[in-house]
């Protein structure tokens, strides 16, 4: 069964901040909105936005929605910075159990990505010059491996994030993590086109490491005009590359059949990235969330 869930940053709640001016939805505002749009679970957000233990549970009861999965990233690359950020992984992990502890039909998916650099930050789309060496890469899935059974000493099963501006981004990166570890993938559509992939061939390709989906359509334009201009990863999502299904460049009637044939049975998560601007209207996200859930009832 494929589970259907919505995120907070569709609605700009993030790690990047708005505009000057900009006020953000809250915790209450983001699950009225998705169950009034027929969502059945939520992305954490940022860590403690959507509240703590009772208040966490009770909201999430409060809305209907589960706990689907979280962002969690980590600096796998250097393992000096890497040893000081594991002990807080535990802090993170917290907030899953909590929600967990409300007896959810599906247990939500920590989810694991690179921290990325400076150099990764700075070329979405990446390149062979910004790739790890071989000699590079065994530390980093060893230090994944070591963040992966901590999740898993917890009774939650991670997944692991390939995400644009990081060292695991293109499909020949995203082959060597699965070649030296054992996590699940998340395979996030919008961010495999602008890691050079494409999401049907991505599906197939790597179908019995996926766990976890990310849904999203984008506009290739802009991710290459983007990509040629050197801009960074807050240029796409405040040029708004990432928009409401049939509005991009995602072919979302081969992915969904793809999907649905191959018995997938987790957490979809549908996604629209965005740095809300000043003038924006507010009105506008509930009906993306409304036009984006209707999109899958052909599917789900």
């Amino acid at each position: 069964m494929i589970s259907v869930a919505g995120a907070p940053v569709s609605f700009g709640v993030f790690e990047l901040s708005p505009e000057e001016g900009v006020e953000l939805s809250d915790a209450e505002q983001v699950c009225a909105v998705l169950r009034d749009t027929g969502y059945v679970g939520v992305d954490m957000g940022p860590v403690g936005f959507l509240g703590r233990k009772a208040e966490l549970r009770d909201r999430l009861k409060r809305y209907g929605l589960e706990l689907a999965g979280g962002w969690i990233d980590l600096p796998f690359s250097d393992t000096a910075a890497f040893d000081e950020q594991l002990a807080a992984l535990d802090g993170v992990l917290d907030v899953f159990v909590e929600a967990a502890e409300g007896e959810p039909g599906r247990l939500p998916l920590p989810t694991l990505a690179c921290s990325g650099s400076a150099i990764r930050k700075a070329n979405p789309g990446g390149g062979a010059e910004f790739a790890l060496s071989d000699e590079q890469w065994k530390p980093f899935a060893d230090n994944v491996m070591r963040a992966v059974e901590k999740v898993r000493r917890r009774g939650l099963e991670p997944t692991f994030h390939h995400h644009a501006c990081t060292y695991v981004e293109s499909p020949a990166e995203i082959d060597q993590l699965l070649s030296r570890t054992d996590v699940g993938l998340t395979l996030d559509t919008g961010h495999l086109l602008l890691g050079g992939g494409d999401p049907l061939t991505g599906w197939r390709r790597w179908r019995d490491r996926i766990n976890h989906l990310h849904l999203k359509d984008a506009r290739i334009s802009v991710l290459e005009s983007v990509v040629q201009g050197k801009g960074d990863m807050r240029a796409v999502w405040a040029g708004r590359a990432f928009v409401p299904f049939g509005q991009g460049d995602l072919d979302l009637g081969g992915i969904m059949d793809e999907v649905v044939s191959s018995g997938f049975d987790g957490w979809l998560i549908v996604e629209q990235d965005t740095i809300p601007r000043v003038g924006d209207d507010p009105a506008q996200i509930a009906v993306d969330h409304r036009t984006n859930r209707e999109a899958l009832r052909t599917w789900l």
